[in-house]
């Protein structure tokens, strides 16, 4: 519960302090408030889109929490779920989806963010 409320707090924070460029976000990342801590090419809280992209340009797995998942899903969990440890910064992402009602939307957005190496 603590840190639920942390990750709310740090969340909230971010929003306002952030100054990351929404129009150059896909639609699908702004209206899951992504652009309030990432941005296209460049990094601002979290790690830019296009350098996510390129880490897992070819890789077909992810392990999250301890458990190895095809890399899509995986990554879902991850968006879904929040935390720290992939990129070595202070702030963890917060959970996006926690109740899993997101879930179509984290996978186009998943997606597209894997899609940008490709380009």
């Amino acid at each position: 519960m603590k840190s639920e409320i942390v990750s709310m707090f740090a969340f909230a924070c971010l929003m306002v302090a952030c100054n990351a460029k929404a129009s150059d976000m896909p639609d699908i990342a702004k209206q899951n408030d992504c652009a309030a801590c990432h941005a296209m090419d460049k990094k601002i809280v979290g790690p830019a889109f296009m350098e996510i992209s390129k880490k897992y340009k070819g890789a077909t797995q992810y392990t999250y929490k301890g458990k190895e998942y095809p890399l899509v899903e995986g990554l879902m969990m991850k968006v879904s779920n929040g935390g720290q440890g992939n990129w070595k910064g202070w702030m963890p992402m917060p959970a996006i989806d926690p109740k899993g009602k997101k879930q179509e939307q984290i996978k186009k957005l998943v997606e597209y963010v894997l899609g940008l190496a490709k380009e």
